[in-house]
């Protein structure tokens, strides 16, 4: 993925990221891999943590499509860039707003496909199984929460729904029992971002530059999906502006 990153972004991670498996204490209850950021520093590096434990129960399909999620072009390229941002205060280059975050893992993921990435019909199966999991997830959230479903009522339709494994079935659900709504925000962050995208395309037409519209995502640091979109239509509208003044900008 890394040297495909320059055709996609202008602005790209400073720092690598680096793979290690989950602590053994925290295998049981813990989802297959997470991302933990590292410091601007690299005082403290940055590393995608993989769950191992009960490795004899886990799938595989889902492997390719979370690396992007928690990797590049996902978590650690969006956290990595604001980290670097000079222009915001510290508690902005640090802090995070869930959907945006989450949403744009999860349009990373996407993003992979039209990279030319998930080669293989299982890693590409992985990928949709991915996309059925955030929308397993939007019944289930509001499921229990609002209709006062059962715990085994949300482990019986993750089993007719989607063909996660044992292992994550049983985590998810209690992730979701746990953390009212959090989930709910990865899909429709990736929504919002694929809706300013395609409203960029209509309103720049042969204007539109796929790396400054991923720059302009990314270098404002992680926002409200209310002013992420703010942001993105002022950005639009000061490129339409330059361009019928004939003022030339950067890709």
């Amino acid at each position: 993925m890394e040297p495909q990153l320059p055709n996609y972004f202008g602005l790209l991670p400073k720092f690598n990221v680096e793979v290690k498996p989950l602590e053994e204490y925290r295998e049981k209850d813990f989802a297959a891999a997470e991302y933990d950021e590292g410091t601007p520093d690299e005082t403290r590096r940055a590393v995608v943590m993989v769950n191992t434990g009960d490795y004899q129960h886990r799938t595989t399909p889902e492997m390719e499509s979370t690396a992007y999620h928690e990797g590049v072009p996902g978590h650690h390229m969006q956290i990595a860039i604001a980290q670097t941002l000079q222009e915001l205060p510290k508690f902005r280059q640090e802090g995070g707003y869930n959907a945006y975050v989450e949403g744009w893992a999860l349009y990373a993921e996407r993003l992979g496909k039209e990279m030319g990435f998930y080669q293989d019909p299982y890693s590409d199966y992985g990928r949709l199984e991915s996309e059925m999991l955030r929308a397993v997830r939007l019944v289930l959230d509001t499921g229990v929460h609002y209709k006062h479903w059962t715990r085994q009522q949300m482990v019986d339709y993750f089993h007719e729904f989607s063909s996660e494994d044992e292992p994550d079935v049983q985590a998810e659900t209690d992730r979701y029992i746990a953390i009212p709504g959090q989930a709910l925000g990865y899909k429709l962050g990736q929504l919002d971002i694929l809706r300013l995208r395609q409203l960029t395309q209509d309103e720049l037409g042969k204007q539109y530059d796929v790396r400054a519209f991923h720059d302009e995502i990314l270098n404002g640091g992680a926002l409200p999906l209310y002013l992420l979109d703010k942001r993105v239509a002022g950005w639009i509208e000061a490129r339409k502006n330059a361009e019928a003044k004939g003022v030339p900008h950067e890709k």
